[in-house]
């Protein structure tokens, strides 16, 4: 008799301890997981209920397991992140266990609140929404050069935009949107760019400051959007946009968009692990809020590293295995002074052998251009200035190979 006792007692402690969906595994998949797979985001699946996310259960295992997912690719070692999208230990167990049980559903009363996202805007309401003016005709097939789109804000003051989001309206052919200001009266820079307000691309995230902080759209903006379209054999109509929501107090703080870029670069044929450094140098006084690296396939790894006016160094961010598929932005959980003359140094590596599967043609050497496989360098950052001195702290060098 005390033996079936403690054969029911352990089952039941076994039961409970099973993790279930509703009590267990939602809260996790609400927080980490549901920003992307839900309904019109980048994932190909959406985990917004029970029902969708079931048939993926052993997927997920293996994700998780893999560190696949939640993407996130910078070396623990150097520099903490506010966006850390690392499971923790537990919710690894908690996900490995309840695949490893058979994904049970669990008791409907114990389903936690789905988060709630304002007609997909992940951050909220806009004020404005501007679209690129015209439906462009993504082609079934083929090679599209990047197309701009020219649309005026409209704008007759300053406008202080404390969040702003980028949609791709046919996400299935838009590999990536930055949307550049071009100021009256300012130099745009190299090419058809500008000013950086925002971008998307696989693994980008809206922009929202910090309360205090805002980024400076200025009266008589034209907003020039460039997209690059991927045919994906069907052909479709986009009309990307973005949305906007202005800072409701004057900010004490200017948000800017820095890149540290190398266009003269050569990539030799073969090569499995070519050096590629470039460098920004700070005029006066920034905070540094976040780093953004850039490349295209044959990028391998990517380092920023401030070098501080009395020779001290610091690695900010090391991504050891460059992923082209996610397009990673890496927040600093504490923003960084540096001050006057401290340089942001990156250093890349490219392998354009044919050990890299991803390589479209090694026997090729390899610049810089605006196709898949082509290559950029392009170290990206934020930082933000104080809003009664003059933005004018960065210096984006070329830098040498």
């Amino acid at each position: 008799m005390r033996t079936l006792i403690t054969g029911i007692a352990m089952a039941t402690a076994l039961t409970a301890a099973t993790p279930t969906f509703t009590k267990d595994v939602a809260q996790i998949v609400n927080n980490r997981c549901v920003v992307c797979h839900r309904a019109g985001e980048a994932a190909p699946m959406a985990f917004t209920s029970y029902k969708e996310i079931r048939p993926w259960a052993k997927a997920i295992r293996d994700a998780v397991v893999n560190e696949k997912m939640p993407p996130w690719s910078a070396d623990p070692a150097h520099g903490h992140f506010k966006n850390d999208r690392r499971l923790s230990p537990a919710e690894k167990d908690t996900l490995v266990q309840w695949a490893a049980a058979g994904a049970p559903e669990g008791e409907p009363a114990h389903l936690p609140p789905a988060p709630k996202f304002d007609d997909g805007w992940s951050i909220g309401k806009p004020d404005v929404v501007f679209d690129i003016g015209a439906d462009f005709e993504v082609p079934a097939s083929g090679t599209v050069p990047y197309k701009y789109f020219r649309v005026p804000t409209g704008f007759t003051e300053d406008r202080w935009v404390e969040a702003a989001e980028v949609r791709a309206d046919k996400r299935g052919v838009v590999h990536h949107i930055i949307v550049f200001m071009l100021s009256p009266g300012e130099p745009q820079g190299r090419g058809e760019g500008g000013n950086m307000l925002i971008g998307f691309a696989p693994g980008a995230r809206p922009i929202q400051f910090e309360p205090g902080t805002a980024r400076l759209v200025k009266a008589g903006t034209v907003f020039n959007f460039q997209l690059h379209y991927t045919p994906n054999g069907t052909a479709v109509k986009d009309r990307s946009y973005v949305g906007l929501r202005f800072a409701k107090n004057p900010p004490v703080r200017q948000s800017i968009v820095g890149r540290a870029m190398n266009f003269a670069f050569k990539i030799p044929a073969m090569a499995p692990n070519h050096e590629v450094v470039s460098q920004f140098v700070a005029r006066q006084e920034i905070t540094l809020d976040g780093m953004a690296p850039h490349m295209h396939v044959r990028g391998k790894d990517f380092k920023y590293t401030a070098v501080f006016p009395d020779g001290r160094s610091e690695v900010l961010l090391n991504v050891p295995k460059y992923d082209f598929n996610w397009q990673l932005s890496y927040e600093l959980a504490k923003p960084l002074t540096l001050p006057a003359g401290t340089r942001i140094e990156c250093v890349a590596h490219f392998d354009n052998s044919p050990n890299n599967k991803y390589n479209p043609d090694p026997t090729k050497e390899v610049r810089w251009g605006d196709q898949t496989w082509e290559e950029m360098m392009i170290g990206f950052f934020h930082y933000s200035v104080a809003v009664n001195r003059p933005p004018t702290a960065s210096s984006a060098g070329a830098g040498l190979e």
